[in-house]
């Protein structure tokens, strides 16, 4: 199995080069689990810090964060990929893609300054000009008392029947678009527990969609109601120690397990899914096996973990049963991972 692995360059204190490529167990295995080998930097460019694919085209799209921009690659060769037009301006650290599920066009989103941006790609996978959503305010209302608070997206997800969730970490809103002249109209939003720093979300297959908050260390489910309105159906505790900061949230395939990470105490904490969705018990809490656990993925049987700050890569194998993972399996030395995406 082939992914592709993002990083931070020496614009950001990194040590990577570009983004790379990982080599997950041999051509012939069923699982993900077996050797990690990195296969070497596929396109040098400055911190490209989250990554993601084009649902149809030989396409990835990179967020170039400290230059604020994005960059379309297409694939070349086997493992080559060359630059696809020119980067498209985003905003101030741009930090997350989407693109939607038609291909037709992608969310950023910008820690920074804290703007949601809709790009339409053409036919070849280009991004067009940016459209910049209509910015978020602070819904207690603290800015009129006290210092201001930034507004912080941090993640986009195309949902079903055309809705947009994104995330503000700094103001502790998910909001809810849709697609509107070329641009995002907002439909609603949901106010979660102020300070607790929404960061990203999954979809649960029964139609909840999980958020792990960044700054409280818990995982918040939401769902619609009869006509339509999102709202917090339930929540969890990570078991987060102080200083902990929550970082990627990922699902088993069969939708049953939760993981989460929290950079810190460099921690897996793993959440059971029972009922509809609505009912979330954590069930473990161990080791990531790296230190800062900035993004993990789950491959098959298998869970990666990408250290940012220890610059390596591990896997782990699930448990069929329990959906905990085991220990560390394999490590491969990346530089300064910080996204990992799967590719075949």
């Amino acid at each position: 199995m082939r992914l592709l692995a993002g990083g931070y360059t020496a614009d950001m204190d990194g040590r990577a080069e570009g983004f790379g490529m990982l080599l997950a167990g041999a051509p012939d295995e069923p699982s993900a689990g077996g050797s990690l080998a990195f296969a070497g930097v596929r396109a040098v460019v400055d911190s490209p810090s989250w990554l993601t694919r084009h649902p149809s085209l030989d396409v990835v799209y990179a967020a170039l964060e400290a230059n604020g921009t994005v960059q379309a690659y297409r694939r070349t060769g086997e493992d080559a990929y060359a630059p696809l037009g020119a980067p498209v301006p985003a905003g101030e650290s741009v930090c997350h893609l989407a693109v939607a599920p038609d291909g037709g066009s992608l969310v950023a989103s910008c820690w920074s300054d804290g703007r949601v941006v809709r790009m339409t790609l053409d036919a070849d996978g280009r991004p067009s000009r940016p459209v910049i959503a209509a910015g978020a305010e602070d819904p207690y209302g603290i800015g009129d008392l006290a210092e201001p608070r930034p507004s912080r997206a941090h993640q986009a997800r195309f949902l079903d029947a055309g809705l947009i969730a994104t995330t503000d970490m700094g103001l502790d809103l998910v909001r809810f678009w849709r697609i509107a002249a070329g641009g995002l109209r907002e439909e609603q939003q949901v106010v979660l527990p102020q300070g607790s720093g929404p960061r990203h979300t999954v979809m649960h297959p029964g139609g909840h969609l999980y958020v792990v908050t960044e700054l409280s260390g818990e995982v918040f489910a939401l769902a619609p109601d009869r006509t339509g309105r999102w709202r917090i159906v339930a929540g969890a505790m990570l078991g987060a120690l102080p200083g902990d900061t929550a970082a990627e949230l990922a699902v088993s395939r069969d939708g049953e397990t939760l993981y989460a990470g929290l950079r810190g105490s460099n921690t897996l904490a793993v959440l059971r899914v029972h009922g509809d969705g609505s009912d979330l018990r954590p069930t473990a809490l161990l080791e990531a096996g790296v230190d800062w656990p900035r993004h993990h993925l789950v491959v098959r049987d298998t869970l990666l973990v990408a250290g940012q700050r220890s610059d390596d890569v591990v896997s782990m194998t699930l448990d069929p049963r329990t959906g905990v993972p085991g220990r560390v399996r394999s490590r491969a030395t990346v530089p300064t991972p910080t996204c990992l995406v799967a590719l075949a």
